[in-house]
């Protein structure tokens, strides 16, 4: 802190010193200034970005296709999967198209959007209740990362078998 000056005298310091005048908050009353390398300061600030992207997670968002008539098993299937989507941690947007006269009868679509919204709740929210547009309707779940965690409690993820290790089990079942 060395204290209010003009620009003159601190462009003269930072010269003294072998370093730069480096203006750092200009809209304040006066300006507030710091003398240091900027080649060093701008290295450091950018090594700063590359760690915080790093760090950034990002979310995706995956789809499932339902019909106003899909049948219990593919229903069960797409809502398996809408629930692997969101344990990994994307949002899912289920994307229900009417075909021709199902238009007429587009409380059975909204009745299989909440029976959606029903299905997911262990592990998501609704983040955007069911909409129309045209001839589709859609509704996107985002996942609750308290009920993620509830529900790995109760359900472990479940290792696979990798056909390396299998082959592992019977050379070693061979030797036996």
């Amino acid at each position: 802190m060395l204290g209010v000056m003009t620009v003159p005298e601190g462009v003269r310091l930072a010269e003294e010193r072998s370093l730069d005048l480096i203006e750092i908050a200009p809209t304040a009353a006066p300006p507030t200034c710091k003398i240091m390398d900027y080649g060093k300061w701008k290295y450091e600030n950018k090594k700063k970005l590359v760690a915080a992207r790093k760090n950034q997670i990002i979310i995706q968002t995956k789809e499932v296709q339902l019909r106003p008539r899909t049948d219990k098993h593919d229903f069960d299937t797409k809502m398996n999967n809408a629930r692997r989507f969101l344990l990994e941690g994307d949002k899912v947007k289920v994307n229900l198209r009417f075909m021709g006269r199902e238009m007429a009868h587009q409380e059975l679509g909204f009745e299989l959007l909440k029976k959606v919204v029903v299905v997911l709740s262990d592990v998501a929210i609704p983040e955007l209740m069911p909409k129309i547009e045209g001839k589709n309707a859609f509704l996107i779940m985002a996942p609750d990362p308290a009920k993620v965690k509830d529900y790995l409690k109760l359900h472990p993820p479940q290792k696979t078998a990798t056909p390396e290790s299998k082959a592992d089990k019977q050379a070693s079942a061979n030797e036996e």
